[in-house]
């Protein structure tokens, strides 16, 4: 499964941490900081990259949703049937800013450490690809 991880900067040490895991376990993680270079069209590979993905791991805080690209990503999961069930959100910290749309999904909250919230997330992947 191919999954991709939406995250603003602020919460890139965890999502860094979460695509490991994820990568440890044996999913396909697309993750920018792996995946792009200077100078390359970020848009033009960010779309690949969603095209191609069967999941989204979505690490939401409140300064996330002040990115106006992670918004972007997350209407796009929400209005593509592929991810219908494999949206996971990550919730850092609860803000009234963050679609009450995503609250009904399979919500993860973060674990003590990245690891733990790594295997939070592979949990509820692997829950979304049986049930």
């Amino acid at each position: 499964m191919k999954v991709f991880i939406s995250h603003s900067s602020s919460d890139k040490e965890l999502a860094r941490d979460v695509a490991q895991g994820l990568a440890d376990e044996g999913f396909d993680v697309w993750f920018d900081e792996w995946a792009l270079q200077p100078g390359e069209n970020f848009a033009k590979k960010m779309g690949k990259a969603l095209e191609s993905s069967d999941a989204m791991v979505v690490v939401l805080s409140p300064d996330s949703m002040k990115a106006g690209w992670q918004r972007q990503e997350i209407q796009y999961a929400l209005a593509t049937p592929r991810f219908e069930g494999r949206l996971v959100p990550v919730i850092v910290k609860q803000s009234p800013d963050v679609p009450w749309i995503l609250e009904t999904l399979n919500v993860v909250r973060p674990g003590r450490t990245g690891a733990e919230t790594a295997r939070r997330v592979i949990k509820a992947l692997q829950h979304a690809t049986v049930g």
